[in-house]
C-alpha cells in the first residue's frame, strides 16, 4: 500500500500526478491511499466503534458467494428482475426520470433478489 504511494510519487517525477487526465502516477497514488483508507475505515467502524449492523449484508453475501455466483451464471438475477421492472416500467422510468434509470432499477432489483437469497438460512 505504501509502496503504491511511493511508486506513484516516484513515477510522478517523470510523469506528473495529474487527476484531470488520470495519469498512471495519479492512479498509483490514489490506489495506494484507497488501499490504506478503506480497510482502516472499516476497522474503525466495525471493531472500534462497534457499528456492525450495516455490515450484515456483506456477511450474508460473503457466506454464500459461490452459490450466488453459480445461480447468477445459470439463471441470472437481472433477467429475473427484468420480469418485474422491464418493458413498460423500464420505458416509463427512462422517460420520467432520466435515460438509463430503467436498467438501473433492474440491476438494483436483481441485487435485492441476490441479497434476499443470500439471507436464507442454509
Amino acid at each position: 500500500m505504501w509502496r503504491l504511494i511511493f511508486a506513484g510519487y516516484l513515477w510522478g517525477l517523470q510523469f506528473p500526478v495529474i487527476k484531470l487526465i488520470w495519469t498512471s502516477s495519479f492512479v498509483l497514488v490514489t490506489g495506494g491511499y484507497s488501499a490504506i483508507l478503506l480497510p482502516a475505515s472499516c476497522i474503525r467502524l466495525i471493531d472500534v466503534w462497534r457499528w456492525k449492523a450495516w455490515a450484515t449484508i456483506f456477511v450474508w453475501i460473503g457466506a454464500n458467494a459461490i452459490a450466488l455466483y453459480f445461480i447468477n451464471g445459470v439463471a441470472g438475477f437481472e433477467p429475473f428482475a427484468l420480469r418485474f421492472v422491464g418493458g413498460d416500467v423500464k420505458v416509463w422510468l427512462d422517460q420520467t426520470v432520466t435515460p438509463g434509470t430503467g436498467v438501473f432499477a433492474a440491476h438494483l432489483l436483481g441485487l435485492a433478489f441476490a441479497v434476499a437469497l443470500a439471507r436464507l438460512p442454509v
